[in-house]
C-alpha cells in the first residue's frame, strides 16, 4: 500500500497521483505503453509513403528546407490517417479499461467505471438485471459511437474518397 512507501520517492509520488485519479493513472500508463507502437508504426509508414510523392520531390527541387517540407507538406498529409486510426482505436482502450475494472484490476471505488458497474450488476443479475443492462448498453453505445466517428472521419479525410459521393 501507499502507506508502506517512504515519502519523497518516485513510488510514493506515483502512488499519490494514482490515488487522486481514482486508480486510473496506471491504467492510462499501461494502455499508453501497449498502444504507442501501433501509432508509431502507422506514422512511420505514412511518412515513408508521403515523402516519395512528387510534390515532396518538387519542394526539394526548388530548394525548400527539410523543416519546411516536413511541416508544410508531409505533416498535413499524414495527420488525417493518424486521427482516423486513433479514433478507431479508442473503443479498444475503453473496452480494456472496462475489462480491467470488471475483473477487479481497474479503478478503485468510489470512482465509477462501466466495468465495475457491470461486475457489481453481474452478482444481482437474476433479481435486478437492469443493474447490468444499462452500464453494458452505455458501454456498447459509446464504443459504437467512436467507431462511427472514426468511419465518418475516414470518409471526410481520405483524399481517395473525396468527390466519389
Amino acid at each position: 500500500t501507499i502507506s508502506d512507501v517512504q515519502p519523497g520517492t518516485l513510488a510514493y509520488t506515483f502512488g499519490k497521483m494514482d490515488e487522486s485519479m481514482g486508480g486510473m493513472l496506471f491504467i492510462f500508463i499501461g494502455i499508453g505503453l501497449t498502444a504507442w507502437e501501433t501509432m508509431a508504426r502507422l506514422t512511420r509508414g505514412q511518412v515513408l509513403a508521403v515523402r516519395e510523392k512528387e510534390f515532396v520531390e518538387a519542394a526539394h527541387t526548388i530548394g525548400a528546407t527539410n523543416w519546411r517540407i516536413m511541416f508544410k507538406h508531409i505533416l498535413p498529409n499524414i495527420v488525417g490517417p493518424l486521427i482516423v486510426a486513433e479514433t478507431l482505436a479508442i473503443p479498444g482502450y475503453i473496452s480494456t479499461e472496462a475489462f480491467l475494472s470488471f475483473i477487479g484490476l481497474g479503478v478503485t471505488p468510489p470512482t465509477p467505471s462501466w466495468g465495475s458497474m457491470i461486475s457489481d450488476g453481474a452478482r444481482t443479475i437474476r433479481t435486478y438485471p437492469n443493474q447490468t443492462l444499462f452500464p453494458a448498453l452505455a458501454l456498447a453505445i459509446t464504443m459504437f459511437s467512436f467507431n462511427f466517428l472514426g468511419d465518418g472521419l475516414r470518409d471526410a479525410l481520405d483524399p481517395r474518397l473525396r468527390g466519389t459521393q
